[in-house]
Order: structure tokens, then sequence, then C-alpha cells
């Protein structure tokens, strides 16, 4: 048990150690090539060629894996810091923009398939896995929050009643509006587009578009509209 603690701790040192001196180098520079190369001694798996801006947070980067043509620019923060089997899997050529937040918590994969891209500000949160597949489009400021807190006890506070987590999955060439929030346990259907500000909690059947709060199907892009023509 003291030998994995101190384990753990020389690779947080070692990651501290690498991602301070590399992290902060301008993108102008070399900083991206530099990073490449040196960001391989600490994650999982880096390929090349990678475009990490400067700026970026990286946590448990043992846990991380980042394919070929990734963009992850100014902001971002990734975290798979908690437990040795977390996983967060970048696919080749994903762009994750700036101010993104990505977190793990125990036991969790954070799967992001090739060709995605994840607009600014937006979060993905476990503790539940979430799976975003091929070519899809998440625009800025939505929340995917694969967790829900138990609240029935009224004694007990809410922060110490735990979470469950049923896991999110949102299928290939997804388009997510501005602001969508999709919430735990639910699978949005391939070639699904969800209007902005909509708040998912519910599965969504395949080439559906949905709008609203809570999210309701209106159109299913391979048939007629199921409710008056409604702009998205």
């Amino acid at each position: 048990m003291h030998n994995e603690q101190d384990f753990s701790k020389l690779q947080r040192v070692q990651e501290l150690l690498v991602t301070t001196v590399l992290g902060d180098i301008p993108t102008l520079l070399i900083g991206p090539k530099l990073r490449n190369l040196g960001y391989r001694s600490i994650f999982a798996q880096i390929d090349s060629p990678v475009y990490i801006q400067n700026g970026v947070e990286f946590y448990g980067t043992s846990c991380i894996e980042i394919g070929s043509g990734v963009y992850i620019f100014k902001g971002v923060r990734m975290n798979a810091r908690g437990h040795k089997n977390n996983r967060i899997h970048l696919g080749n050529r994903v762009a994750i923009e700036r101010n993104v937040d990505i977190g793990s918590l125990e036991d969790t994969c954070i799967y992001i398939d090739e060709d995605t891209f994840i607009g600014p500000n937006v979060s993905i949160e476990g503790p539940g896995d979430i799976k975003i597949g091929k070519h899809c489009l998440i625009a800025a400021h939505s929340g995917i929050y694969a967790n829900n807190h138990n609240f029935a006890d009224l004694i007990e506070p809410i922060k110490y009643q735990g979470v469950t987590r049923k896991g999110i999955v949102i299928e290939d060439d997804c388009w997510l509006g501005h602001g969508v929030t999709v919430l735990d346990g639910v699978t949005i259907g391939k070639g699904s587009v969800i209007g902005a500000g909509a708040v998912v909690n519910r599965d969504i059947p395949p080439f559906s578009v949905a709008v609203g709060i809570p999210a309701r199907v209106i159109k299913n892009r391979i048939g007629k509209d199921l409710a008056s023509k409604t702009s998205i």
C-alpha cells in the first residue's frame, strides 16, 4: 500500500515538473513541439502530431490518451486524477476549444471519438462513464454531467448523501447547440440535433431534432414533423 502511494506521489511530482516547465512556453515559439515531445514521458499515450497551446492544465496524465492531430487550446483543464482505473481518451483529430473542463472521479472513462469538436467553456464531468461519438459538434457553454446527487435524507446534508452514476452516450454525428445540458443516464441517438438551451433528461432516438426544457423531439430528420415547426 505504501509503495503504491509513494509511486503515485512520484508520478505527480514528475507530472508537475514536466507540465510546469513545458506548459507555459508560448505557442508562437516552439511550445507545441516541445510539449508534444516532453509529454510523451508522462501521458498514457500521446501520438504525433498534437497541438497543445500554452496554459493547459493536466492532472493524472498517466490515465490520459491523446490521438494524432488533436488540438487543445488555452484554458483547458483535463483531470483524470483520483483512481488508477480512470481514463480520458481523445481520438484522432479531436479539437478541444478554450476553457473546456473535462473531469473524472473514480473508475471513470471519458471517451471522445475522432473528428469531434468541443466548443469553448464546455463542461464534461463524471463520475459516470461518458462516450461521445465521431464527427460530433458540441457548442459553447454546454454541460454533460454523468452524475446525480442523492437527496432523499432530510437530515443529512445533500453533499454527503453520495451520487448516482448511470453514464451518458452521445452517438456519432450529433450536434448540440449553444448551452445544452445533458443529464446522467441519457443516450442521444446517432445524427440527432439538440436545440440551443435544451435540457436532455431522457433518451433521444436517432436522427431526431429535440428542443426545450425538458428536451422533446419535434422532428425526425428522415421523416415528418412531430410537432408544429419550432425554431432551434
